[in-house]
């Protein structure tokens, strides 16, 4: 990829350099200062409609199928790496590195897939964030889901991308409850391992449906856009406003970009596994193999949070 010399292009300030010393605090502080669309992007891959399809998975067939999350890791690392360094080095989102390089047809066709999946992908999302909101306040979710909707594009109208990312960021450590939960629950450790380490396989409609829910799900044609997408947001809000400015990029921006997106999918994919595994644990192990609701998916916290999962 062509490269600039730094004298070109400043180094990153939001993204810290590799560190040279300080020891270990110093080495997670400035990790944690390069986390960003990496990490963002990871998280949002466990959005309310990745929840479910993770807690249907372990409901329905228990810990049989914590094996996917060893293949799905390389392949969203080196997909959303891809996107990353595309954006980073073009200055340009996906669909406008597309539109420069590839007939009408294809662009056409790349964003009106895209635009049905996330339609979708929004819905599904909405209405789980509506459901879980019910849950709390015994509001019907028909109220919840244009207070969302209407309150996601005040943000995107009225606040900064800075700002939004720092928050989502954060945010992105509330998934760690399944996490914890797992260690309430009465996991069968042994068997887990065994099932991550040796592939199981069920030649049925429904086993081979719930394989390509989780495959969809995670490796999900709208984070391929976000990723690039959020890579230029990141230089924009440094105050490089034209591509001109944007283009090309020095060794440490790769090597930070690296580093951000491998831990962003490892993210990803450590919490699909724990989604999978505590659902197995709980749901599947007291025979609710069959999951319609939020309220049901939200029982596999419950060895955690009680009557707040």
């Amino acid at each position: 990829m062509p490269e600039k010399k730094p004298a070109d292009k400043p180094p990153d300030k939001t993204r810290a350099l590799s560190p040279k010393g300080g020891g270990k605090s110093s080495l997670l502080r400035q990790t944690f200062a390069i986390l960003g669309p990496g990490v963002i992007t990871g998280a949002a891959d466990d959005d309310p409609s990745g929840i479910s399809t993770y807690s249907v998975a372990g409901a329905a067939y228990g810990y049989a199928t914590l094996w996917i999350a060893l293949l799905t890791f390389p392949l969203m690392s080196a997909v959303q790496l891809m996107c990353a360094r595309l954006g980073i080095v073009t200055g340009q989102g996906l669909a406008a590195a597309v539109r420069d390089n590839y007939p009408r047809w294809v662009l056409w066709g790349a964003c009106s897939i895209l635009v049905v999946a996330n339609v979708i992908n929004i819905g599904a999302d909405l209405g789980g964030m509506a459901e879980a909101t019910q849950l709390i306040t015994g509001i019907r979710p028909l109220v919840w889901i244009p207070f969302y909707a209407l309150l996601i594009l005040g943000l995107l109208m009225w606040t900064s991308y800075k700002l939004i990312a720092r928050v989502f960021k954060w945010m992105t450590l509330v998934l760690f409850a399944y996490v914890l939960a797992s260690f309430f629950a009465h996991v069968d450790w042994k068997q887990a391992l065994v099932v991550t380490l040796v592939p199981h396989l069920e030649w049925s409609r429904g086993f081979l449906a719930v394989l390509v829910g989780i495959l969809g799900t995670t490796i999900s044609p709208y984070l391929f856009f976000w990723q690039a997408a959020e890579e230029v947001e990141e230089e924009r809000a440094k105050g490089k406003t034209t591509v001109a400015q944007r283009k090309g990029a020095t060794a440490e921006e790769l090597k930070d970009a690296r580093t951000d997106t491998v831990i962003g999918m490892f993210f990803s994919n450590f919490i699909m596994y724990f989604i999978i595994l505590t659902t197995g644990a709980t749901l599947h192990a007291h025979g609710q193999t069959n999951i319609t609701t939020a309220r049901e998916a939200a029982e596999a916290l419950r060895p955690l949070a009680g009557n707040g999962a």
